[in-house]
């Protein structure tokens, strides 16, 4: 039996990706907006793993009207959005039911432009696929329309300005998403108050079981895929949610964790230190001192 090749397959131009799905020849080298259903998948490539050299961004809607969302929850019935950035991983799924457009950035298209580097500040591009943003019957409307625009631009004959109008259309098209992105967290509030309450499960088990002297200080990866959200998602809801980032609520807990070490033991500052999963006393004294404008001695001192 032939082993199946688990390999990625890169392609590093949106060319090279319009003839692999059998779609003509894009209008412009750096950019395009494919409409989904035109893609002819061949069965070699179902399930199969891809990397890609540029920027997906993907609005699509299921067949069926519905849209999952991590454990089967979700927003609204009008449609989600998915972005990846260039050398993340993708892969097809024969069983995806779905129609809608995917506009494709090659990063040398937005090079010599200020969105080549505010791009990264847009942490969705890192959200797993079941993070994806879903957009209300209004929202649909808005990214409808910017990607209708770009669309129309594509058509037009290329002149001096075209390049800049394009990529004025993604950079409000970005904003918009993120204003989006934004609101959903709002409406799911309910949803991560739930998310926030197992996280703090999650690492008061951590710190009582006293995993930090096997694993050390828990991570912000760690606590992701004990959530099964990814890393950007976790740190982005939680900003939303709290005002702190995943990283902020691990110090958090570590500093309280610290505090009962401190007042309820006889431990060195030293050993608390490694209790807690650090290499070395140091680094404990230093956040312990930027969290509370007390070094870990002159707290417990306090208390004695």
């Amino acid at each position: 039996m032939e082993k199946k090749d688990t390999t990625p397959m890169k392609i590093s131009s949106i060319s090279e990706l319009h003839n692999l799905l059998k779609l003509p020849k894009p209008l412009h080298p750096l950019v395009s907006l494919v409409d989904n259903t035109k893609m002819i998948v061949n069965k070699e490539l179902l399930n199969r793993s891809f990397h890609l050299n540029f920027y997906k961004i993907s609005y699509k809607f299921s067949e069926h009207g519905k849209m999952g969302y991590g454990q089967g929850y979700y927003d609204f019935n009008e449609g989600g959005m998915m972005f990846t950035s260039p050398g993340q991983i993708l892969s097809t799924d024969a069983d995806a039911e779905y129609c809608g457009y995917s506009l494709l950035v090659h990063p040398d298209f937005i090079r010599s432009y200020p969105l080549a580097k505010n791009i990264k500040k847009f942490g969705f591009f890192s959200y797993d696929t079941n993070e994806a943003l879903h957009l209300s019957d209004h929202e649909k409307t808005v990214i409808t329309g910017l990607l209708d625009n770009i669309k129309n631009e594509l058509n037009t004959a290329i002149d001096e300005v075209s390049q800049d109008v394009i990529v004025s259309y993604i950079d409000v098209l970005l904003n918009y998403s993120n204003r989006f992105y934004k609101r959903q967290f709002i409406t799911r509030k309910a949803v991560n108050s739930d998310l926030l309450s197992k996280m703090d499960t999650v690492l008061e088990d951590y710190f009582n079981q006293e995993q930090t002297l096997k694993s050390g200080i828990p991570t912000v990866e760690f606590l992701a895929s004990q959530l099964h959200l990814s890393p950007h998602y976790l740190s982005d809801m939680l900003r939303n949610l709290t005002g702190q980032n995943a990283q902020q609520h691990i110090h958090e807990k570590l500093i309280e964790k610290a505090k009962e070490y401190l007042t309820a033991t006889n431990f060195s500052v030293s050993e608390v230190a490694y209790a807690l999963g650090f290499e070395h006393p140091q680094s404990f004294n230093k956040l312990f001192k930027k969290k509370t404008d007390e070094t870990p001695l002159s707290y417990r001192q306090l208390f004695n």
